[in-house]
């Protein structure tokens, strides 16, 4: 049996959607076994932040870090929940929910608080204490490969998140073996896209407004100068 016939037999899914959901599975394991609770099968839960409330400060703010994941963390979290109590999503991981709602007119509301419940998870990840300064020399290297230099992948990195219209995040993401730059309106996600999250930057607006009103792009230097966690980012692109 060839490998195709072998992806036709395992699940009903596309192979697209096979090979997302590998590299979803790929990064669930990065997260170090913390967001094993939230990629369960449902009730899902909401997964404990990885530093107290205030240990970003000040860059980002107990209060700000209170409300984003008390509130709107939880809340796509519980909805979610409600949406799909006794439905065929019922007993699905995060990432499948994702892939099998994603672009259905009729699932939008699984789609969003499913995604958003994946990102916030993914994107408390990618923030630390004391974080910022540089990757490490291989990580750095494949950065400069794909973008030609650090400077110019952050000024593509800020770009994406600063320019931004609306609400969104902007992610650094490995498509196939190149590293790219991607951003997201909304709750989009790249998962949906067959695409590998390394990193992201949420741009809505709760995550910054208390601290900055609007004045995202500082905030958007203040996290990769200050909290951004590369070592998370490393991890994933193993």
């Amino acid at each position: 049996m060839d490998r195709n016939s072998t992806i036709n037999v395992l699940s009903p899914i596309s192979r697209r959607d096979f090979l997302t959901l590998s590299s979803a599975a790929t990064i669930t394991l990065g997260f170090g076994g913390l967001l094993q609770k939230a990629h369960a099968a449902s009730p899902h839960v909401l997964p404990p932040l990885p530093y107290a409330e205030n240990a970003l400060e000040p860059f980002i703010s107990a209060k700000t870090l209170g409300v984003h994941y008390g509130k709107h963390h939880k809340g796509y979290v519980d909805n979610l929940n409600k949406l799909i109590e006794n439905s065929e999503f019922a007993h699905l991981a995060l990432e499948k929910i994702i892939v099998g709602t994603a672009e259905k007119a009729d699932k939008a509301a699984i789609f969003n608080n499913a995604a958003q419940s994946w990102n916030h998870a993914f994107y408390w990840q990618c923030l630390k204490p004391n974080g910022g300064g540089e990757p490490s020399a291989a990580f750095q290297q494949r950065l400069e490969a794909s973008f030609g230099s650090m400077a110019d992948f952050r000024k593509e990195l800020t770009a994406s998140a600063v320019t931004l219209f609306g609400s969104g995040w902007a992610w650094l993401v490995l498509d196939g073996e190149k590293l790219k730059i991607l951003k997201t309106s909304n709750a989009a996600t790249p998962l949906e896209k067959g695409m590998k999250p390394l990193l992201v930057i949420d741009v809505w607006e709760h995550a910054y407004y208390l601290d900055y009103q609007n004045r995202r792009a500082e905030y958007v230097s203040a996290v990769l100068d200050k909290i951004i966690n590369w070592r998370f980012a490393e991890k994933n692109l193993v």
